[in-house]
This record gives structure tokens, C-alpha cells and sequence, in this order.
């Protein structure tokens, strides 16, 4: 019988199974995220700063979508408005499941994170305003370097800290978390310029409607999925920014488990949703937002413009002061407790690294100077410098950590007596002593014998050897 003839392979056709879940899964990973973040920004930088610069403004400013509904926006528009709602929606589960199921769940163990989250946005803000006041710059863009890029910084950890304690990543994520909460209250609150109430009143419809269908737990996304459209396009023409409405649905989510379920609705959805947001929402907002000029000039002005000045050292400055002040003044003057898995140069690190700020700095920056592009531009030079030297200074510190954890992960594993326990654990064991000194005892002895050997060859006027 002949072998069956393959299939031929179409370009950019359907993938296997195995593939697509293999494609899926890798896109639910923090590096690959973060890695394809990267690539975006830099291939916007490239873009914006060749000869096809007339070709990336063209394609970011190209409108599309229905005029009769408010939505004729361009591209740079929608993946700012519509494809980040996919991110804050996924931000939404992650908080609600800290809240219900994580450390935001335990007063006493949330304290520390939130209490640092709180202090390193308040001080990055307040580097940006000191800069700006004493160099008579603009304040509109305080809340510019108070955001952490998650994606970007779980990436860098996730490369650089393969030997470091999981508790570091628990306490880098419960901050991000509490982070982009009150990263969405900014832009809800102070970004928010007029309002009309009644496309806000029928997005809380919208939102009322969603949460009922989940408490009946009704399923199919052919429901869900309309609505969410429909509660995002009345949000957006509201005045409020659209992301809102992704995170108020993210919050909806019922995140516990009930008896008999593997995952929570959160969790399986938050599992399905995640690859669209790294693989595609974040990375298209990063390409058409991070492309701007990155010639000597304007490098130059990033440090002699109060206002880019001002948004590099918050990120870098503000943002380490920020988070690790606001740990140890926790630790020192109430009842949270770091971790004791944790080392103070492990929070060090991981302030620095939350100076990380990129996606939402980026997306704040261009709210915060709407009205003059030519300083929004530049502004955003200021997040992706600021957000590099945070990482580059991050990563060293998060090197040296490494290497020190290692070096103890080695010490721990030693097992000198050979019985498959190492023997840190056996410390305080009378037996591990016995064996020790048996297998010393045992080791002198043959070094006393070869001793004799070697001295009696010597006698009979024989080499050693």
C-alpha cells in the first residue's frame, strides 16, 4: 500500500495543533513577551528613523472604523485605546485574583507590597515635579514615570534570575499588580476631561449586564464578546479612556475555584486572552508608539528639557528610592515583614528594575501631552531611555544576587557522605556526624599509608613513583 502523499504546507496557513498550542504557550511566557515587546519597539525606532519615516507616520495616522459611532480613529489610536484593553482586561483577572486568591488576599502580607507600590509611584512623581518646578517645565506629565512595565520586567528577571528565590518574582508581581491599579486610577481620574454621561450610564449598563451573565454563569463567547465591543465603544465615547472598560471586566471575573473545577472562569480565561495581549495587543501599541526620533540632538534634550529630565530620573531614580524606602519603612514602623527568603539587596534590585516603565509611561505620556505632539515625542524618547538604564543597572545588581545564590544553592546541594540527603539537612543530626568523621578517619588513613609506602620507598632507594 503507498504511503499517504503529505499535505502540502500553505504559507502563513492554518498551524497543527501541536503547533498552535506550542506557539500559545510560549507567548503566555514572560521573556517571550517581553522579548516581543522589545523587537516592536526597536523596529518602530528603525521605522521612524530611515527614510521610510514618511511611510510610518502615514500608517499610524491612517483612520479607519465607523464615523456614525465616534470611531473613526487611526491606527495609533486603536492599538492606544482598543488593543491595550486587551492588556488592562488581562491586568483586571490578575488583580482580582490577587485580591481573592493571592497576597492582596492577607492584610498583613499585602502591606508590604502595596505600601511600597503606593511609595514608588509617589516618588517618582515627585522627582518629575521637583525637576520640572526648578526648571520651570511643564507638570502635566507627573504621572509619566509613576507606571512598571510588567512584561518587561518579569522578562528581565526571568533571564537574569534563574538561581534567585521565587519569593522575589511574588513580591516583583503583587507590586506590579498594585502598580497598574493605581496606574488605572490615574489615567481614570486625571486623564478623564470631559464626560458625556449618557455613554457612561449605558457602559454601566453594559458592565451590568456582563457581570449578570457571569453570576448566572451563562457561557459563549458569542454573547460576551459583543457586549465587551459594545461596553468598550460606549466607554471610549464617554470621555473616559476605553482601557477602564477592560480592566472594570477583568475585576468581574469570578477568580476561586468551585468544587470539582481544575481552573476558575479567570484562570481559563486570563489562559486564552493572555497570548492575544503579549503577541499582538501590546506589541502593536509599542510599534506605533515608540517610534520616535533618536538622533544626537534630541538624545541631548532628553537630559537638558526639565520635562524628559524629569520623567529619566523618576523612572531610574524615583522609582528605586520609591519602592525600596517605602519596603524598609514598612518593615521598620509597622507589622509587614519582608520575607525571609528575601535579602534587602534582593529588594534593591528589584526596585531599580521596576523603573521599567514603557507600555503604560508610553500610553500616559501620550495623554498627559496630547496637545503638543513635538513634546510627546520626545517625552516618550525620555520612557525608553529611562526604562533601558533601569534595566541595564536592574540587571547588574540582579547578576550579583544571582551569582550569590548560586553559589549558595551549590553549598546547599553538597552531600558529602554520599546517602542522598544533602547535608545542610543533617546538620543537626548526631548520625551525620558518626558518618563524617568515619569517612575522615577513613580518608587520613589512606593518607597515612601512602605515607609509609612512600617513605619505605625511599629507604630500599626507589623512586617514589
Amino acid at each position: 500500500m503507498a504511503a499517504p502523499t503529505p499535505t502540502p504546507r500553505k504559507f502563513l496557513g492554518r498551524l497543527s495543533l501541536p503547533e498552535r498550542t506550542f506557539v500559545a504557550d510560549a507567548l503566555r511566557a514572560e521573556t517571550v513577551g517581553g522579548v516581543l515587546l522589545l523587537v516592536a519597539a526597536i523596529a518602530a525606532i528603525i521605522w521612524a528613523n530611515t527614510p521610510l519615516q514618511d511611510s510610518y507616520e502615514s500608517t499610524r495616522g491612517f483612520h479607519i472604523g465607523p464615523a456614525s459611532l465616534g470611531l473613526d480613529l487611526s491606527l495609533q489610536h486603536w492599538a492606544a485605546d482598543g488593543l491595550l484593553a486587551v492588556f488592562f482586561f488581562v491586568a483586571g483577572i490578575e488583580l482580582k485574583r490577587e485580591l481573592v486568591a493571592g497576597e492582596l488576599r492577607d492584610p498583613k502580607a499585602a502591606a508590604l507590597p502595596v505600601i511600597a507600590a503606593i511609595c514608588g509611584m509617589a516618588a517618582p512623581a515627585g522627582v518629575y515635579v521637583l525637576v520640572n518646578t526648578l526648571g520651570d517645565g511643564s507638570l502635566d506629565g507627573w504621572a509619566v514615570p509613576t507606571a512598571t512595565d510588567i512584561a518587561f520586567a518579569l522578562a528581565v528577571l526571568a533571564v537574569i534570575g534563574t538561581s534567585l528565590p521565587s519569593a522575589l518574582r511574588a513580591f516583583l508581581l503583587t507590586l506590579a499588580v498594585v502598580d497598574d491599579l493605581f496606574a488605572i486610577l490615574i489615567i481614570a481620574v486625571f486623564f478623564t476631561k470631559e464626560i458625556d454621561f449618557t455613554a457612561l450610564g449605558g457602559a454601566a449598563v453594559g458592565l451590568a449586564v456582563f457581570w449578570l451573565l457571569l453570576r448566572k454563569g451563562v457561557r459563549g463567547w458569542y454573547l460576551y464578546i459583543p457586549l465587551a465591543l459594545v461596553i468598550w465603544g460606549l466607554m471610549y465615547n464617554s470621555g473616559v479612556h476605553a482601557t477602564i472598560a477592560g480592566v472594570a471586566m477583568g475585576l468581574m471575573l469570578r477568580c476561586t475555584r468551585h468544587e470539582g473545577e481544575t481552573h476558575s472562569p479567570g484562570e481559563h480565561i486570563e489562559h486564552l486572552v493572555r497570548p492575544l495581549s503579549a503577541g499582538l495587543a501590546v506589541p502593536l501599541f509599542a510599534l506605533f508608539s515608540a517610534g520616535v526620533s533618536v538622533s544626537g540632538r534630541a538624545l541631548t534634550d532628553v537630559f537638558t528639557r526639565p520635562e524628559t529630565l524629569g520623567v529619566v530620573l523618576g523612572l531610574v531614580v524615583g522609582k528605586t528610592i520609591g519602592i525600596f524606602g517605602g519596603t524598609w519603612l514598612a518593615a521598620r514602623f509597622t507589622r509587614a515583614e519582608l520575607n525571609e527568603d528575601l535579602a534587602w539587596p534582593d529588594v534593591l534590585a528589584v526596585a531599580s528594575l521596576a523603573g521599567i516603565g514603557f507600555t503604560v509611561s508610553l500610553l500616559i505620556g501620550e495623554l498627559a501631552f496630547a496637545e503638543d505632539p513635538g513634546l510627546a515625542d520626545e517625552v516618550k524618547a525620555a520612557v525608553l531611555l529611562g526604562s533601558l538604564i533601569a534595566a541595564v543597572l536592574a540587571a547588574i545588581l540582579l547578576k550579583l544576587r544571582d551569582r550569590k545564590y548560586r553559589a549558595l544553592t551549590t553549598e546547599e546541594e553538597r552531600d558529602d557522605d554520599l546517602d542522598g540527603i544533602p547535608d545542610i539537612y543533617e546538620l543537626d543530626n548526631p548520625e551525620y556526624h558518626l558518618r563524617m568523621a568515619a569517612i575522615y578517619e577513613k580518608k587520613a588513613a589512606e593518607h597515612r599509608r601512602m605515607a609509609e609506602v612512600t617513605a619505605g620507598a625511599g629507604k630500599d632507594g626507589d623512586s617514589p613513583a
